[in-house]
Parts: structure tokens; C-alpha cells; sequence
């Protein structure tokens, strides 16, 4: 095989990265702008607990992380037992496990991104929308939404960066399967554990390089778009 062409494998990694990065985003996507909400404009008691709860997975070792996962979520754990008995859902060992693993993972930088974006809003427009007569997800969807907007699309690419670099809680939970639990990541650490794998893992760290390179140039551009519009308007 030419030392630039990928394999098989290699590609069924790559793909199922980009798979589980995207479930990733998409899913926590709600929880985050839910949970960044209510730390911003929220006043109870609990918050700064609630905060540590969110931001824990930063400062715990992947593996502490993924550890966690498997004791709740795999097929013995409180969570992973009720799921699989009652809806088949089997998270452990799986694709849908490494999602989770990444969601979680990726979740504190999704949330802090948004909750920076919401502090910066201007509450003096939101309460002038409420004075009007508008409820408050309608202040919410029409005010504070379209203005907050650069910081969700930058807490998104965040969180997909961050699920498609995710190894240590990933590789805890779902294992290191290929074709169905092996992501970028793993596959990496697969070809340095073998002899003579280090050209597929100069091609997968390349590869790994430029969709990260190329997630960062959307935000960019993105929130260019976005400011550009908030601002016309």
C-alpha cells in the first residue's frame, strides 16, 4: 500500500469519528444551551455546585471519566441495565457509547462558550422585550437567542473538536473495536503499539490535523457571518 493511501480501516475509523463527533454535538447541543442558560440567569441555591458538576469532566482523567460511564452506563450499571431491559438500548462496547463518552467529554466547553455568549447580552434589551407584553421563551427565541447565537456555533465546534481528539474516556467505556468502537484516536494509538505502524499513524495524526484545522476555519467563519448580521441588524 502507497504510504499516503489509506486503508480500509483507516478510513472506517475516520468515518466513525466524524460519526460520533456529530451525534456528539448535535445531542448535547439542548442540554448545553439549557444548562448554559440557567447558569447564567439563574439565581438558586446549588448553582456553584451545579457549575462543578459540569465542568468536572475537565479536571477528572479521561479514564476517571470513562470509568464512571461504564459503572453507570454499561449493561450491569443502574442506568445501562434499565435501558437495555426496557428500550434494547446498549451504550457499552458500542458506537452509540463512544457518542456518549465524547458528549460528555465535550460538554463543559459547549457550556461555558454559550454561558460566555449569554452573560454578554445585553439584559437591558430583554427586559425592554418583556415590558412589551412578550413571554419569556419568546424573549428568549427573538432577543437573547439571534444575539448569543456566535457563542453556541463556537461551543459546537468546540465540542466536536474535542470528541474528535477524545481517547482516554472513549477507549474506557466502548474498548478500542474496529469498525465499531475504534475512532481517529484509537486507531492512532493502535499503529504506535505495532511494529512498523508509524506510517499509518503519520497518516491518521494528518488526517486528525486537518479536520481540526478545518473545524476551526468554520467557527471563524461562522461567527464572522453571524456578527456580521447581528450587527446589520
Amino acid at each position: 500500500m502507497d504510504a499516503f493511501s489509506l486503508s480500509a480501516e483507516e478510513w472506517a475509523a475516520i468515518r466513525l469519528s466524524l460519526q460520533v463527533s456529530v451525534v456528539a454535538m448535535v445531542a448535547s447541543l439542548p442540554f448545553g444551551v439549557l444548562t448554559a442558560y440557567v447558569l447564567a440567569r439563574g439565581r438558586f441555591w446549588g448553582k456553584s455546585l451545579l457549575n462543578g458538576l459540569v465542568h468536572l469532566p475537565l479536571i477528572l482523567p479521561p479514564v476517571v471519566t470513562g470509568y464512571i460511564l461504564l459503572i453507570l452506563f454499561g449493561r450491569r450499571g443502574p442506568i445501562g441495565a434499565f435501558l437495555a431491559d426496557h428500550f434494547g438500548i446498549v451504550l457499552s462496547f458500542r458506537w452509540t457509547g463512544a457518542a456518549l463518552a465524547c458528549a460528555v467529554m465535550g460538554f463543559p466547553l459547549m457550556v461555558r462558550s454559550i454561558r460566555l455568549s449569554i452573560e454578554a447580552v445585553d439584559g437591558k434589551l430583554e427586559e425592554a422585550a418583556g415590558t412589551l407584553g412578550a413571554s419569556p421563551l419568546f424573549v428568549f427565541l427573538t432577543v437573547t437567542l439571534p444575539l448569543m447565537l456566535p457563542g453556541v456555533v463556537a461551543g459546537m465546534i468546540l465540542a466536536f473538536a474535542k470528541a474528535m481528539g477524545e481517547f482516554g474516556a472513549t477507549i474506557t467505556f466502548v474498548s478500542n473495536i474496529p469498525g465499531e468502537t475504534q475512532t481517529l484516536s484509537a486507531a492512532i494509538y493502535t499503529f504506535t503499539q505495532v511494529p512498523g505502524g508509524d506510517a499509518g499513524a503519520l497518516r491518521l495524526t494528518l488526517v486528525a490535523i486537518v479536520l481540526s484545522m478545518a473545524a476551526l476555519l468554520a467557527s471563524e467563519a461562522l461567527s464572522r457571518v453571524i456578527g456580521k448580521r447581528i450587527h446589520a441588524q
